[in-house]
Order: C-alpha cells, then structure tokens, then sequence
C-alpha cells in the first residue's frame, strides 16, 4: 500500500457516520423519556448554531416528561423554538427558565413520522459513507495519474474500497431495521 492512501482512515470516517447514525437513532423516542431525545436539537444562540446540551441543562423527571433548564434567560424562547423546529413533534410549554417538554403518547401516525425520520438519518449516514468512499477513489486516480500505482493496484484498491463501503452501508441497513422495528413495537 501507499502512504497516501489510507484505508484505514476512510474506514475510521465511515465508522464515524454509522456512530452518528446510531447517536440520532438514540433520539428517536420510542415512548419513554430520554435526555437523548434532545441531543439532536441546535439553537441559533449568540450568532452561531449551537447543541442544546451548551445553553441548558436536560433532565427526565418522570417517565413521560422532560425538563430543559435554560442557563441564560434571553435564550428561553430561542431554545423553545429549536424543539418545536426540530422535527420531534414536542411542544414545551415554558415556566420561567424552564421549559418542560410533555412526552405524547405514540399512536399509530406518531410511529410513522419517526420511521420516516429514522429512514432519513438512515439516507444521511448512507450518504457520508458513499463520500468518504468517492474521496477514497479520487486519491486513488490521482495516484495512478502521478504514476505512483498501478491500473492494477488502482482497481485492487478501488474493489477493497468498495467492499468496506458496502459492509458499512449494510450495518446502516441493519441499524435502521432495528430501529424501525422498536418503532413499531406497540
């Protein structure tokens, strides 16, 4: 192998897509409340777009209910407005600094937006790992163009490449069969 060529970082990177996935995933609710549930949520804070988790503090009282104290008053309603916006279908109903954030029981059509939410998450991490997979095969071409491999070692490379991308796109299938799966669960 080449020093250029690192098979072993695009296999980091692509882990890291399926790490992500799986962190999304965890905020998919599937009825219970998890401070999980709120780690995808950024707010427009200070000029920037920033995790929840650096402008309050997320905590799970009671099994259907979660509570987010806002550190900074001036953003309650920046924060309220992320949660609403953020796909989860929750609405917190603000009490000073703290909002709390009722957890909907599931039914049948709840259920349904989730999968297809979890299905996009699925896309997302389907989609990072196929361009970690393109900048794998653009150093191989410019490898070969500089003459620093073979056309044979170009297309060893580019099948191995293709291999480890079609491992990790199915671990993202399975995830997300799983997860579909807890979603349904009644």
């Amino acid at each position: 192998m080449t020093s250029t060529f690192d098979k072993e970082d695009l296999n980091r990177r692509m882990n890291g897509s399926i790490a992500a996935l799986k962190g999304e995933f965890a905020g998919l609710r599937t009825g219970r409340a998890s401070t999980a549930l709120l780690d995808p949520v950024t707010v427009e804070a200070y000029g920037s777009s920033m995790p929840l988790s650096q402008l309050a503090t997320v905590n799970a009282p009671e099994p259907r209910m979660l509570t987010v104290q806002v550190w900074d008053k001036s953003m309650v309603k920046a924060v309220d407005k992320s949660i609403r916006d953020a796909g989860l279908g929750l609405n917190p109903q603000a009490d000073g600094q703290l909002l709390r954030v009722p957890i909907p029981e599931l039914n049948e059509e709840r259920r349904r937006e989730l999968a297809k939410l979890a299905h996009k998450y699925a896309e997302q991490a389907r989609i990072a790992v196929r361009n970690v997979r393109r900048d794998g095969m653009e150093v191989l071409k410019k490898l070969e163009k500089d003459h620093k491999i073979s056309q044979d070692e170009h297309h060893r490379f580019g099948e191995e490449l293709q291999k480890v991308t079609d491992a990790h796109i199915r671990d993202i299938d399975h995830a997300l069969q799983a997860k579909e799966q807890e979603i349904m669960q009644v």
